[in-house]
């Protein structure tokens, strides 16, 4: 007969306990559907459904998906970035922390990177050198387009 200990048992929980989120994850909550690049993946979650039809709507639909402006540049970054975000919004939508989608700093700093990466002759047209060499002088993309990629 064999002896089954406490430390079995946890392990045995903490096993199932792990299959059981990543099962919910990727079966229930469509998680696969986050590695790719298709917006369709952004309305899994209703609540994104406001940001997905102002995208819909807007001049970037065509030539720019979610990851493009709300991912940094890099797989690796791509996926940690996608992964935090994901934890949170879970994390706030489940807890009931949920109120209000607002980008945070370090989204907005993703974002104005994007939008600086694809629009860099404008940008340097605009700023040319000096105080805009330093971040923290530069005028925000999002101060004057805060709707283009989402058209309310």
């Amino acid at each position: 007969m064999r002896l089954i200990t406490l430390t079995g048992i946890l392990a045995g929980l903490s096993v199932g306990a792990g299959l059981g989120v990543a099962t919910f994850t990727f079966v229930y909550a469509k998680g696969a559907s986050y590695l790719t690049d298709d917006p369709r993946a952004c309305v899994n979650c209703h609540v994104m459904q406001p940001q997905y039809d102002g995208w819909q709507h807007s001049s970037h639909r065509h030539v720019a998906t979610c990851n493009d402006c709300h991912t940094p540049a890099g797989l690796l970054p791509k996926y940690i970035n996608k992964a935090q975000n994901g934890f949170w919004h879970s994390f706030y939508f489940t807890t009931g922390g949920y109120d209000n989608l607002q980008i945070n700093a370090r989204n907005r700093r993703v974002t104005e990177a994007a939008c600086r990466k694809c629009h860099a002759d404008i940008v340097h047209g605009i700023e040319g050198v000096g105080p805009a060499d330093d971040p923290s002088q530069r005028t925000s993309c999002l101060h004057c387009h805060s709707t283009v990629g989402h058209t309310f």
